[in-house]
């Protein structure tokens, strides 16, 4: 296992990388190549010459070059391919051009074209990333963490692929979703890419069509459940923590089964935290505190309305309750003023939930008022206008779901509704902004799960936000390593959350804006992260040094894709 090392020359001061290798096996190393970029002196000094063209380019014309090469694809998946070919190639040249061009290249690299390409992921398949561990190979758990690329490993990204995006059971092919995310923490909130591992639990797939598909590269069974699967998940957790105590595990895309058993069983035991739940509800409340702005009111004067119960809609209920409580409320209280919806109806006691969703369920006698065609299965029209909901959620992916009848509810119930539907793609909005801003007459509040133009209303252009996790797990991943927390509280997620708020100006407010625009997300990260590094010193839980200090921290850990240069020291492959 080898080593990253960035050195400085004691004599010069110039920084450098040692390189273990030579010749062609240091052109065919991601983290090390630099291409065409090599200069004369390294391509004498590290037995390069004759390996490559005559001519010396910089990065700036590799760029130049690869993004022509990029505009020349006919699809989004030809791009993603080609984009991935590149990281494969050149780490360094592929996070360039990505940080060039981010707001272009995110749908190319992650959502939704990463959807396509994790579908056909075993069909595209041309060189490994990150590292597979399944039921068969679990018990060499400690030489698999061993064959990870760096020995520097503080982030880990990883999937069982039960429940990839919108798609369901991909099984081994929803390794695409740990490399893409990977992608982001680097682009966003520069996380250098040789700590960073993407890890597939493969217990194989229910997923028929793969399973009889001859090219699927995963495991050809049925997948694993319950104590067998705990037994794999146990020893996973259990290796990382001797091999890499002090790294970030994030869950990724697992079924709501496992999602939150898994965040609760192992949160306290190892700095861990899941993005599906936790990272949607914390950018969620982002957008929530910025239109209290607007409304000029507190979150404990609303009434919230969740239409879906998975791992979204609990993840952002929780983050609601936490923050109603931090504004005074009981949490018996806070719980009162959260509805949540799904395909039975409104949550009422004695039905059969999840123990996630019990704090939402609602007594009877609350309901017994309530004005309802049929007491045991309210509808969501009939919730909003009972509960008098001022703010309505969806993460269903029930495209149309949010009619006029229930759009009109939520104007009747307040002058200014926030409505959000969050589902993708966008064919599974619960409804569009155009149709909130026509039934609402303009008066209305909105943030969207998927990009959306802006709408025209009353004559002037009203921006859509994206309610785009990426605002917020780049920057609590870096604000939680740079801090040493031993775990990710629910309050640095309300910290991040408060520091995302905070960053959308006066002006973009009176645009429509929920939310900053995405091509700050440097900046934004590193706010987002000095919050959570706050918050765990002021919590006991990291770094004691001030916010000057913390910010400094940060800064300076954030890595930039740049080429330096290169020296050759004889690894040492002991560990």
């Amino acid at each position: 296992m080898l080593t990253y090392s960035k050195r400085t020359d004691p004599f010069t001061g110039e920084e450098y990388l040692e390189v273990p290798f030579k010749g062609q096996f240091l052109t065919e190393h991601p983290m090390y190549n630099k291409g065409t970029a090599f200069p004369d002196e390294e391509r004498h000094s590290l037995d390069l010459c004759g390996l490559l063209p005559d001519g010396v380019s910089t990065l700036s014309l590799q760029k130049q070059r690869t993004y022509e090469s990029f505009a020349a694809k006919s699809s989004d998946l030809e791009k993603y391919i080609y984009m991935l070919s590149l990281q494969d190639r050149n780490e360094t040249l592929y996070y360039a051009l990505l940080q060039d061009h981010l707001e272009e290249m995110l749908p190319i690299v992650y959502t939704p074209t990463v959807g396509k390409a994790c579908q056909q992921f075993s069909h595209l398949y041309r060189r490994r990333r990150g590292l597979y561990i399944t039921s068969r190979n679990i018990a060499h758990i400690d030489s698999i963490l061993n064959n990870a690329p760096f020995a520097n490993v503080s982030l880990i990204v990883v999937t069982d692929g039960e429940r990839i995006l919108g798609l369901g059971d991909l099984g081994s092919n929803g390794m695409g979703i740990p490399i893409g995310k990977i992608s982001l923490y680097v682009a966003a909130a520069g996380l250098h890419p040789a700590f960073c591992l993407p890890i597939q639990i493969d217990v194989g797939t229910n997923n028929e069509e793969l399973l009889k598909d001859p090219l699927y590269i995963g495991l050809r069974q049925k997948r694993l459940s319950g104590q067998a699967y705990d037994d794999i998940i146990e020893r996973f957790v259990c290796g990382v923590r001797r091999r890499f105590p002090n790294a970030l595990l994030q869950w990724e895309d697992f079924g709501k089964g496992n999602a939150f058993r898994l965040l609760e069983t192992y949160q306290e035991r190892i700095c861990s935290f899941n993005d599906d739940i936790q990272g949607t509800g914390s950018v969620a409340m982002a957008v929530l505190l910025s239109a209290m702005k607007i409304k000029k009111q507190k979150l404990s004067e609303q009434r919230f309305m969740m239409f879906g119960q998975g791992q979204a809609g609990v993840g952002i209920a929780r983050q609601i309750i936490t923050g109603l409580v931090k504004e005074g409320l009981s949490y018996r209280e806070a719980c009162g003023r959260v509805y949540g919806v799904d395909k039975d109806g409104l949550l009422l006691e004695g039905m059969t939930v999840s123990e996630e969703q019990k704090p939402l369920l609602k007594s009877r006698e609350e309901i017994a008022v309530w004005k309802v065609s049929r007491a045991n299965q309210i509808t969501l029209l009939e919730a909003i206008r009972n509960s008098k909901a001022t703010v309505l959620f969806g993460v269903t992916g029930q495209a149309g779901a949010f009619n006029d009848e229930v759009i009109a509810a939520m104007a009747d119930n307040t002058p200014l509704p926030l409505i959000m539907p969050l589902s993708n793609p966008t064919a599974k909005a619960e409804c569009t902004p155009e149709t909130i801003a026509r039934v609402t007459n303009g008066n209305y509040l909105t943030a969207t799960g998927s990009p959306f133009k802006p709408v025209m209303v009353n004559g002037r252009e009203r921006a859509v936000s994206q309610c785009n996790n990426l605002y917020i797990f780049p920057g609590v991943g870096l604000g939680a390593l740079i801090s040493g927390s031993p775990r990710v509280t629910d309050r640095m997620f309300m910290a991040a959350s408060e520091a995302l708020s905070n960053l959308v100006t006066a002006e973009e407010l009176n645009s429509g804006k929920l939310l900053p625009h995405i091509s700050n997300i440097r900046y934004v990260s590193s706010q987002v992260a000095l919050a959570v590094a706050r918050e765990a010193r002021e919590s006991g839980l990291g770094a004691r040094g001030d916010d000057e200090k913390l910010l400094q921290m940060i800064l300076n850990a954030m890595w930039e894709p740049k080429y330096l240069p290169l020296r050759y020291h004889k690894p040492d492959f002991s560990f």
